[in-house]
């Protein structure tokens, strides 16, 4: 799908360099699709500015004068849980990579990557897609203890187990709703199921899971 055959993505932009900043707005408010609708350089304006202009995705630095992204991405959330946060960093370890993934952000990106790559990143997140960068991927893997997720991956039905593969693998419930032959209202039903027996409530948090007990499967990029 093109850019310009996608919606419409309104982004917020939140770190506390004005530089970054600037540059983020430059590469990102020329692209077809994307309106960057604000910004904020601490925890405290994130919070109120995503209350009071409803971005689709927070593009988030986690150094904040006030806090840590991890901060704001836990007070956006509590008042809007359908917002989607994707981290935008220079810095990456086992201890940021769990506390992401406990904050609850749909993305995890190291500012290394490429113009091309983040603008899709940004409507990956956006339409309900979790986002690793590699780097995280990693790091994930070896923070899940695999026997706990063993077991819990063992509580799953065959159709919520199938459900979270697809999730896993980045397909969106409507995606999964056509690769199982299922109505979009059913699908998110079974991932409702999921999250309650993972004892999780993000789609990033049941990648992660799933990809640590089972990542040659993610490995194969199957999608519908």
């Amino acid at each position: 799908m093109s850019a310009a055959e996608k919606k419409r993505v309104r982004v917020l932009l939140v770190d506390d360099s004005e530089v970054v900043r600037m540059g983020l707005r430059s590469l990102l408010g020329g692209q077809t699709g994307i309106e960057i609708i604000g910004e904020a350089g601490n925890v405290a304006t994130a919070v109120d500015t995503c209350a009071k202009l409803r971005p689709d995705v927070v593009l988030m630095d986690i150094r904040l004068p006030d806090g840590t992204g991890f901060d704001a991405c836990r007070q956006i959330l509590a008042r809007q849980p359908d917002m989607r946060v994707l981290i935008l960093t220079s810095v990456v370890d086992d201890t940021l990579v769990a506390e992401a993934i406990r904050a609850g952000v749909q993305g995890y990106l190291l500012k290394e990557i490429n113009g091309r790559e983040l603008v899709q990143a940004i409507f990956d997140v956006a339409a309900g897609q979790s986002i690793l960068d590699p780097a995280a991927t990693a790091r994930v893997m070896r923070l899940v203890k695999s026997t706990t997720t063993r077991d819990l991956l063992a509580t799953l039905s065959p159709q919520e187990s199938r459900v979270l593969a697809l999730i896993a693998q980045g397909c969106t419930n409507k995606e999964a709703a056509s690769s199982m032959g299922l109505t979009e209202k059913t699908v998110k039903n079974y991932l409702s199921t999921v999250f309650e027996k993972l004892g999780i409530n993000r789609r990033s948090q049941a990648a992660a899971l799933y990809a640590q007990e089972r990542p040659a499967d993610l490995n194969r990029g199957e999608r519908p």
